[in-house]
């Protein structure tokens, strides 16, 4: 890997990585639709050389390409809100394989653990059937379908790195976000799901590290790859630890579905996570021996210490 260029950069997953290839000294290109978010996040890594900023619709194609000045690398970590997961995610692909292909650019594409649905493993490995039982689910592994499609060259055959929930000073858009940001905050928040069933987290620039060790492996791609956290852990115990990080106690109330369908009457999105509330109830966990096995030793932040660098992260950019 020589170049590499970062699609939804300023994203919870693209600010990791894109962070984690500038560390290795490899010359990216953070790709997204704000200059000032880009420069934000060029503020927070760091003046670097080796950093260039982009912006371009990941929609478009040519954009693409022409933000990628030869990249032989993308990473797609851009994302669609649940709620507009259907129509679009699968043109959003569409258009990064087209961008690729034409590149003659191998792809990293960021996913999660929805084409799966019920859990039919203890952990789950690649290998675990996919049988999504709800429309994300399905639309997920539409998508699956369409990036290893025979349709692009060998060459730009992806590799899909799959993370569970996760966490970090730059996520956005996972279950915990909200939580974390009114914790930082000092505010009363909710928690997605019940508190009490011990869950798999990952921590985002751990993710970022192990999705980078992946990447680099010429025979990864074409393959699936999972990213386990380092253990599961209760919301319960995680709000616990936030708390003791941030020093204030306030009220977090957990969320089920009719809490959720009432707030969906006014948020598209909460909305939508509904359906997915299974997920907080039979927890999938992700094996990480393909990752063992192939690539090397897992290594992992612990919970403690990467939910209080998270909280003080999110505590530093409210200005707490």
């Amino acid at each position: 890997m020589k170049k590499a260029i970062v699609l939804g950069a300023t994203g919870g997953v693209g600010n990791p990585l894109t962070a984690e290839l500038v560390k290795r000294g490899i010359e990216t290109i953070a790709f997204g639709r704000s200059m000032t978010k880009l420069n934000s996040l060029a503020e927070e890594i760091g003046s670097s050389p080796l950093l260039k900023l982009r912006t371009g619709d990941a929609f478009k194609p040519e954009d693409i390409i022409q933000a990628a000045e030869g990249a032989d690398v993308i990473f797609h970590s851009a994302n669609i809100p649940y709620n507009e997961m259907e129509s679009r995610l699968l043109p959003l692909g569409k258009s990064v394989m087209q961008a690729a292909q034409r590149l003659n650019a191998r792809v990293v594409v960021v996913d999660g653990i929805y084409p799966y649905g019920r859990r039919r493993m203890e952990k789950a490995t690649e290998e675990h059937p996919k049988r999504p039982h709800t429309r994300k689910g399905k639309t997920r592994l539409a998508y699956e379908e369409l990036l290893f499609s025979a349709r692009w060259k060998p060459r730009t055959r992806p590799l899909i790195a799959r993370l569970p929930d996760y966490y970090g000073p730059s996520a956005q858009a996972s279950y915990l976000s909200v939580t974390m940001e009114a914790i930082a905050a000092g505010k009363p928040t909710a928690f997605i799901g019940n508190m009490t069933v011990p869950r798999e987290y990952v921590y985002l620039p751990d993710a970022a590290r192990m999705i980078l060790d992946i990447a680099v492996q010429e025979e990864a791609y074409g393959q699936n790859w999972h990213i386990p956290g380092p253990g599961v852990i209760s919301g319960r115990d995680l709000v616990r630890i936030a708390q003791e990080a941030s020093g204030s106690r306030k009220a977090v109330i957990p969320l089920g579905r009719i809490g959720l369908s009432l707030i969906g009457l006014f948020n598209p999105v909460m909305k939508e996570v509904v359906e997915m509330l299974y997920l907080t109830e039979e927890p999938l966990v992700l094996s990480g021996e393909k990752y063992e096995r192939l690539i090397g030793p897992l290594s992992w932040t612990p919970h403690e210490e990467a939910i209080k660098e998270t909280i003080e992260g999110l505590m530093e950019k409210q200005g707490v």
